[in-house]
């Protein structure tokens, strides 16, 4: 069971405070250091001291850490070019020694395309089945070969198809709660399939979609990891618990409901449904990201307990 640290920086987060976390991450013995893919604060709040970019971010923590895994939960496909987007994974794949890993998602957050000048198309998931065909197509060409794709989309003739990341093949992750279309994508190009603040009950429905996507493709359903994200919020009693959700805005039963909250042997406990149903993967959204204690203790009374 792995557990992985996952940070919302478009909340409030300078390069400082997501290096510290990710020290934390891996001194504390987690598997991996994720974080968004956003440039506008969602809810209330200034959003001071403003966005970090999350490929910017992973390069610098790829020099500044050394074990843990690094990725996006999940990239935005409207944020980028897709033989940009190859370029820039695979050399932070070789800064970090071969310990990235790509979430891709279509882009859904309108405001902040708004706000930066961004295109937002009308179609994105077709477009996101392009990035995904072009991505991975460019890192798995080899070298001295080229890479072409002629798509309603994109247009790539004659690529060189460099750089080639550290990995042989980096994992890529795709997610979302979509019936048809989603599992598909999955099925077709997906290392890990990550599903999204969801129950236990949609998390069961939705791997058993992917499940039978992979069947479908001719693929072996266990050859995907299946994963959930979910908001984290753990104290010693509940006291503790009480004061780590008024921190972040949440009411306890709210979190206890919809996430992973309340006391260490609580949490355990709703881990432990959530890997009846498959998943063998948690990324624990921390959206307090001063509060360094919390993550001790998740390491030392959950993760230990796993």
């Amino acid at each position: 069971m792995d557990l992985r640290i996952f940070t919302e920086p478009q909340q409030g987060a300078d390069y400082d405070t997501l290096l510290a976390v990710a020290k934390a991450t891996e001194e504390l013995g987690f598997d991996a250091f994720f974080r968004s893919d956003h440039y506008l604060r969602m809810g209330d709040g200034d959003g001071l001291p403003g966005p970090t970019d999350a490929w910017v971010t992973l390069a610098g923590l790829a020099r500044e850490t050394r074990r843990i895994r690094l990725g996006t939960l999940m990239t935005a496909g409207t944020f980028r070019l897709p033989g940009v987007l190859a370029i820039q994974v695979a050399q932070v794949d070789q800064m970090s020694g071969g310990r990235v890993e790509l979430g891709l998602g279509a882009g859904w957050y309108e405001d902040e395309h708004t706000a930066y000048g961004i295109p937002f198309p009308k179609e994105k998931f077709a477009r996101l089945e392009e990035q995904l065909a072009i991505v991975t197509g460019l890192w798995a060409t080899k070298p001295g070969e080229t890479f072409s794709h002629h798509g309603t989309h994109y247009d790539l003739t004659d690529s060189p198809a460099l750089p080639k990341p550290a990995q042989s093949k980096i994992p890529v992750l795709i997610g979302g709660m979509g019936a048809t279309r989603t599992p598909r994508l999955a099925a077709q190009y997906a290392d890990e399939f990550n599903i999204p603040f969801a129950s236990v009950a949609d998390s069961e429905r939705q791997f058993g979609r992917v499940r039978e996507a992979a069947q479908a493709a001719g693929r072996d359903a266990d050859e995907l990891t299946y994963s959930n994200a979910l908001v984290v919020c753990v104290g010693k009693d509940d006291a503790e618990v009480a004061r780590r959700a008024a921190a972040i805005g949440r009411e306890v039963d709210e979190l206890k409901e919809n996430g992973l909250a309340g006391s260490p042997a609580e949490v355990v406990d709703k881990i432990g449904r959530y890997a009846e149903v498959g998943a063998t993967r948690f990324y624990l959204q921390v959206l307090d990201l001063s509060d360094l204690d919390h993550l001790e203790l998740i390491a030392h009374q959950v993760q230990a307990q796993l």
